[in-house]
């Protein structure tokens, strides 16, 4: 399975290290989805503020959000939905 190429999936690092790496997919493309689960929300909301908000001279927006639950089998074998976003942040 190969993974889109302007999708930064939020994880447990820095939120600096997000930032940087959808700045510089935004760089070559014209929109970028951050996309987290579970307790990374908060940090993929926090990226695309800091781009839009701190980069505001270049001119970047959040142009879509996308709010859902993903359906998951645990590592114990149970199933359990898990609260997904997916943030687009595009060149104005």
């Amino acid at each position: 399975m190969s993974r889109p190429t302007n999708v930064i999936f939020i994880g447990k690092k820095s939120i600096m290290i997000y930032v940087h790496a959808t700045l510089t997919l935004l760089s070559n493309e014209p929109t970028v989805t951050i996309k987290a689960r579970g307790k990374s929300i908060t940090a993929a909301i926090d990226v695309s503020q800091v781009i839009v908000k701190r980069m505001n001279a270049v001119g970047y927006k959040v142009s879509d959000v996308r709010i859902f639950s993903e359906r998951m089998t645990s590592l114990d074998g149970k199933e359990r939905n898990v609260s997904t976003i997916e943030v687009d942040v595009s060149r104005s």
